[in-house]
């Protein structure tokens, strides 16, 4: 291939990218060739078949590429290349910024679906991961934590916890039986769970556990507190959040009353 021919290829790649087709492409570049010429002379000029000539001609009218003087026969000129680039830039530029804001809306659309409908809700197994998970979340606290748990879901380290958060959030806790005496800045209810029939004693540690409720935006639900059988829920979904706080609120008014 010469260096011209290898020119010519590269120039028509270009103009494929700034929009025209490959006949436009070198019809624009046979018009640059001469002052004007008409549609029998381009085909001569460009190769383009002669059939094909005067629709491409009309398209690059369209595109605003060329000039039309209105003898017999018709004859036609290019834009200079300054001019003619100038015009393809900016059609693509304006294409960009049209398709950025449509694909921008189609986005923004179904990132606001997602956000309304996905209700991602995550199950933690075993004793020591939702001991960990119960860690993570009070010790990330804001403001308050809120937690109604068996005795066996408040460990010492758990305690210990609660007790440094305390500092900077407000802690309630509902309990049937807390160890140790000193509540220090945590605020405790103590309540009796009422008595369970004799016949479900062997599920008892299956049926205990707690909720935790952090900065009202998380919530760990506990189920179970053998090292097994345990199994909690935790989100951080509106629906699920705003459900067990509700739960929680009717339990607390309950343990606030005097027995």
């Amino acid at each position: 291939m010469t260096p011209a021919s290898s020119g010519s290829a590269r120039v028509i790649e270009c103009l494929k990218s700034l929009g025209l087709t490959k006949y436009e492409a070198l019809v624009y570049i046979a018009l640059l060739k001469v002052v004007s010429a008409t549609a029998s002379e381009i085909h001569e000029i460009s190769t383009v078949p002669r059939a094909s000539v005067y629709p491409v001609l009309d398209q690059l009218q369209e595109k605003r590429l060329i000039s039309v003087a209105r003898s017999t026969p018709k004859r036609f000129a290019a834009l200079s290349p300054e001019e003619g680039v100038a015009i393809m830039m900016s059609r693509i530029e304006r294409d960009a910024a049209d398709a950025r804001e449509i694909l921008s809306a189609i986005h923004r659309e179904r990132i606001s679906h997602e956000q309304s409908s996905e209700e991602l809700i995550w199950n933690v197994y075993g004793i020591e991961n939702i001991q960990r998970k119960l860690t993570e979340i009070i010790t990330a606290a804001g403001h308050d934590v809120r937690i109604i748990a068996h005795p066996q879901i408040i460990s010492p380290e758990i305690r210990e916890l609660l007790d440094a958060v305390a500092e900077r959030a407000d802690i309630e806790i509902v309990t049937h039986q807390w160890e140790g005496g000193n509540k220090g800045k945590l605020r405790v209810y103590i309540k009796k769970h009422p008595e369970m029939p004799r016949e479900l004693d062997h599920v008892k540690d299956m049926m205990a556990g707690g909720i935790c409720i952090v900065d009202n935006r998380r919530v760990l639900v506990i189920l179970g507190t053998g090292n097994e059988d345990a199994v909690a829920l935790f989100s951080e979904t509106e629906g699920f959040v705003r459900f067990f706080s509700r739960y929680y609120n009717l339990i607390v008014d309950w343990a606030k009353k005097p027995e």
